[in-house]
């Protein structure tokens, strides 16, 4: 109980000093936001976000649809709010993979050095050698498209950046007096990872994790826009802008609030994540 205490303690700490900076202040509350109309969406939205009323296609935002209507018929902002979901989910639970993928090899390696540090580091080098988005569309070209498939592709694409990170934290402090003194006590090399480096790495870790949530979220809209993400019906955003390109001349809302969603979340999290990086180096 003490330790749980503790922890929730040290959060509200961090938290606290996350707000003394403006951009953490504004990246928090946009995150907020947008995880706050996820789980009201999860029970209430506007208007059903796949039921067609083909009656009303294209219809301008009115009292009725805020946002307007669809080339189905399905209204916008009930589609915009539910895509949250979507976006978040496979952003979130992509980076973590990433992060737990790319923190398991560089860990090891850090630590074990080595052959099989060269070899780890040189496969990274590897994965890193393309681009995020072409490594991702050559890996759902094998898999193919769905959510599973992308959590998994954003976990692949991020985990070579995070494993260089965790190396660099690993390499700076195995040879502190404290990892030494853990050796000394005859511990085994899981537990001077585990429990010795791995919880004095957090920090840049943490940023990193930060910095790459931002990615994760144009990397699954893009995904989506190209037909390789959440398959329709799912209100995927970068799917809405994808299906509503070809109507931008006389409908531009079926493409301008979904793109504006993207880019609220986005800024909100790059906000963050320049505030976590500033509390990591003792700005704030």
């Amino acid at each position: 109980m003490k330790k749980i205490i503790g922890i929730l303690l040290r959060f509200g700490t961090f938290l606290r000093r996350l707000t003394r900076s403006k951009s953490g202040l504004g990246g928090m509350l946009i995150l907020s936001f947008w995880v706050a109309i996820t789980i009201l969406t999860l029970f209430w939205t506007p208007h059903s976000i796949t039921q067609f009323h083909l009656d009303r296609r294209l219809q301008p935002p009115s009292s009725e649809f805020i946002f307007g209507t669809d080339k189905f018929g399905r209204d916008v902002l009930s589609r915009v709010l539910a895509g949250s979901r979507e976006v978040i989910v496979l952003a979130l639970t992509g980076t973590l993979l990433g992060l737990i993928l790319g923190t398991v090899i560089g860990l090891t390696a850090g630590y074990v050095g080595g052959l099989y540090d060269e070899i780890a580091m040189r496969l990274m080098d590897i994965f890193m050698s393309f681009p995020a988005l072409l490594l991702a569309l050559l890996v759902l070209g094998m898999l193919g498209p769905g959510l599973i498939n992308v959590i998994m592709v954003i976990g692949v694409v991020f985990s070579p950046r995070v494993a260089r990170v965790a190396r660099s934290a690993v390499l700076d402090i195995r040879f502190k007096e404290f990892v030494e003194a853990a050796k000394s006590r005859g511990e085994n090399s899981l537990y001077l990872m585990g429990v010795e480096i791995l919880p004095n790495a957090l920090g840049p870790l943490g940023v990193e994790f930060a910095v790459r949530f931002a990615y994760a979220i144009f990397l699954s809209a893009s995904l989506g826009f190209l037909g390789l993400g959440v398959q329709p019906p799912a209100p995927d955003w970068g799917l809405m802008v994808s299906e509503g390109r070809d109507f931008m001349q006389f409908a531009p809302w079926v493409v301008l609030f979904p793109a504006l969603a993207i880019a609220s979340l986005v800024v909100g999290v790059n906000l963050l994540s320049d505030a976590v990086r500033q509390l990591a180096a003792g700005e704030i």
